[in-house]
């Protein structure tokens, strides 16, 4: 059982990892609202990286930001943690590959195993919280300036990129879960038994000694 839930736990992480990847790509984290107007000339999706522009005759121009200390703080904070769910995730693939009970690495040390399940699981949990910040951190400044009825600038709604960071967020803290749930697993194919044999003969031997011991006082004693 614990290797089948280690397999999909790693399924799971690496597909989380593949759509993080994904997300952090994706032009359409934003896209300009059409709400109010009547004709839509032109378009404006931006993402993390760069902002882009199209019209109606479907030529689009793309600039990319060009100073980061320029930027709004949410920005710079969703690429930090944007970058580091893409590291967590490098790191949980890894340390879940070489505790997987199916591989070589360690033999049958379980126990190490075991820990390096658990490291993976911590990684992929940590991901999965990273992602979920950067999205959600993003999706409220959208929706603050969006019905901000004071706000005079371009109102924007909700991109494809953003929904894919969701749905690799969910994946990766369903992956870690599982994962720190495997590494608490007894193996019934390697069970510890204690070394009964051993401490009984030396118990045994023990008492003898003891006893003979005894025996050799009480016949002294009584000469």
């Amino acid at each position: 059982m614990r290797d089948i839930v280690e397999v999909v736990a790693l399924s799971l992480g690496f597909l989380s990892w593949v759509t993080v990847g994904i997300s952090l790509q994706d032009q359409h984290w934003r896209e300009s609202s059409g709400d109010g107007s009547v004709i839509i000339t032109n378009a404006i999706y931006e993402n993390l990286w760069t902002a882009c522009a199209t019209d109606s005759a479907g030529t689009y121009n793309c600039f990319d930001f060009q100073s980061m200390l320029a930027l709004p703080g949410y920005i710079q904070v969703c690429r930090a943690c944007m970058i580091l769910a893409v590291v967590l995730g490098a790191f949980g693939i890894t340390s879940t590959l070489f505790g997987m009970q199916c591989s070589k690495v360690a033999d049958d040390n379980y126990i190490l195993k075991g820990r390096m399940v658990a490291v993976g699981g911590f990684c992929f949990l940590l991901q999965g919280l990273s992602t979920m910040v950067a999205v959600s951190w993003y999706a409220y400044s959208i929706t603050e300036e969006f019905f901000d009825d004071l706000y005079l600038g371009n109102k924007y709604e909700f991109g494809t990129g953003m929904y894919i960071g969701w749905g690799s967020a969910g994946l990766s803290l369903l992956s870690g879960s599982l994962l720190m749930c495997a590494c608490n697993m007894e193996s019934a194919d390697n069970p510890m038994d204690l070394p009964s044999e051993p401490l009984t003969t030396t118990y045994k031997i023990g008492r003898s000694q003891s006893e003979s011991t005894c025996s050799h006082y009480q016949i002294n004693a009584y000469v």
